[in-house]
């Protein structure tokens, strides 16, 4: 499965393979633009040359304090590939916050968003001695070079390159499955943040695993809103550099349904609250309504689930069923799917537990969600229902490469496997109570697995301390 060596390794192969594939769309005021992998690579280059020129070095920190954007992914994609791990922190942590991660991390440079997010890294200075350089990608720069535009820092970057041909190649060369890629600190149930260290392999064996289910292909089309600070993101982003299809990126919730109208995408990622919002819609819509379109309504909705019930047991309908769906799609489900942007094949649905009715809401009116399941910890892709394997009120079976073990005493979810971290960050003896000798994850979550090894959540372990939320 992991045929890389790292996440680099993984990215240059996609500029060699697919260089003026379309890799990215993002909005550019009322339009959008589309980059090429080879156009997406150059800057990617041009970012970890300004990382060189700082001295950054293999496995060392640099941070991202910005939302979901293009730029996150170019500034990420060009620290692992100066050799350097992201630490992710999310935009609405506050200074000290801030402080607290980009002191643990040890973090050397930083990427932040906009003038207000430099200056709540700016307020923590004193504190922050091995961080070298704040680089703002829409902000201003400081007269004392401290802070620097990411226009400027990019420029910097090429330059170091012109002087040092072939160093660009040869530091992904040294970057081995082993190294740290990822940093994400995550707060779980106590504490302070807990800094879950993720590696190379990870990345590698998570994009490998999602190709091999086939639940995508180079010609799919994601619209992608995700926090890229959590690991539901980040695996989404190491998918994409493996299988090759195009992602049109905006982390403006507000824009969502907008937004899927103009891009139209074959898939999307969400979380439950996502499909709560729309399902809350839709009723009030169709309650809103005359009584006769209620009714309608109503009628379509329970042809929907009778469809629903024959194609969870892997049949299609016939005869007068198929035509009475076929009226219902076109009086109510296709105007639902329109909202989507009309082409979704399936939505992947993680982060915390959808509930079986929302699944069975939806599909009844057409539209599949997946439903899977995944710590920080383990990578985030553990387990997921596909589309052509499914069963709701379950968060489906492992993926490729990982084990899953139920611990007898009391049901304890273990998952073992390459997405697993390497460790929490200067916490040794948290990491033993969560990462056995055996290599086995303690989920904190209990589980079950029916007949035809769906697994169910059905509790939360009590305990002095759990690892984090679901990814």
């Amino acid at each position: 499965m992991a045929d890389f060596n790292s996440v680099p390794e993984m990215f240059l192969h996609r500029i060699t393979t697919t260089p003026d594939a379309p890799a990215f769309k993002y909005p550019v005021g009322v339009t959008w633009e589309t980059k090429t992998w080879a156009e997406t690579g150059a800057r990617v280059k041009a970012i970890a040359g300004g990382l060189r020129s700082l001295g950054l070095a293999i496995e060392q920190r640099a941070a991202i304090l910005s939302q979901t954007r293009y730029d996150w992914i170019l500034c990420d994609l060009g620290i692992l590939c100066a050799g350097g791990a992201t630490t992710t922190v999310y935009p609405a942590s506050t200074a000290d916050e801030c402080q607290y991660i980009l002191a643990d991390s040890d973090t050397a440079a930083i990427f932040v968003e906009d003038d207000k997010q430099v200056q709540k890294v700016l307020s923590q200075r004193a504190q922050l001695p091995a961080l070298k350089k704040i680089i703002t990608l829409d902000g201003t720069a400081s007269s004392d070079g401290f802070v620097t535009t990411l226009a400027d820092f990019e420029k910097a970057g090429t330059a170091w390159h012109a002087a040092n041909p072939g160093a660009y190649e040869a530091t992904i060369a040294e970057v081995r499955k082993d190294h740290l890629a990822t940093l994400i600190y995550t707060s779980g149930t106590t504490g302070r943040p807990k800094g879950v260290e993720l590696l190379h392999e990870c990345w590698v064996y998570e994009g490998g695993a999602i190709d091999a289910i086939g639940l995508l292909n180079k010609d799919d089309i994601q619209y992608f809103w995700l926090p890229l600070a959590h690991s539901f993101g980040k695996v989404l982003e190491a998918a994409q550099i493996r299988i090759g299809f195009m992602t049109a990126i905006d982390g403006r919730i507000e824009k969502l349904v907008e937004n899927l109208a103009v891009i139209q995408p074959t898939f999307i990622a969400a979380v439950p609250r996502i499909f709560e919002k729309v399902y809350n819609k839709v009723i009030a819509g169709a309650k809103a309504g005359s009584p006769l379109k209620y009714k309608i309504f109503q009628w379509s909705l329970g042809v929907g689930r009778e469809v629903s019930r024959l194609r969870q047991n892997g049949q299609e309908p016939s005869g007068f069923l198929a035509f009475k769906h076929r009226i219902a799609d076109k009086l109510v489900f296709s105007k639902l799917k329109a909202r989507f942007g009309g082409k979704v094949k399936f939505f992947i649905s993680g982060s915390a537990p959808l509930s079986r009715d929302m699944a069975e809401f939806f599909h009844a009116a057409d539209i599949l969600i997946c439903e899977g399941y995944g710590l920080t910890e383990s990578g985030a892709a553990s387990f997921v229902n596909r589309p052509t394997k499914f069963r709701f009120g379950t968060v489906g079976h492992p993926v490729p490469g990982t084990e899953l073990k139920l611990a007898p005493e009391d049901g304890e979810i273990l998952i073992r496997g390459p997405g697993n971290m390497r460790g929490y960050r200067n916490l040794a003896e948290t990491t033993a109570e969560t990462l056995d000798a055996q290599g086995w994850l303690h989920t904190g979550d209990i589980g079950e697995v029916d007949a035809d090894g769906f697994l169910r959540i059905t509790d939360r372990k009590k305990a002095r301390w759990l690892p984090t939320e679901r990814a």
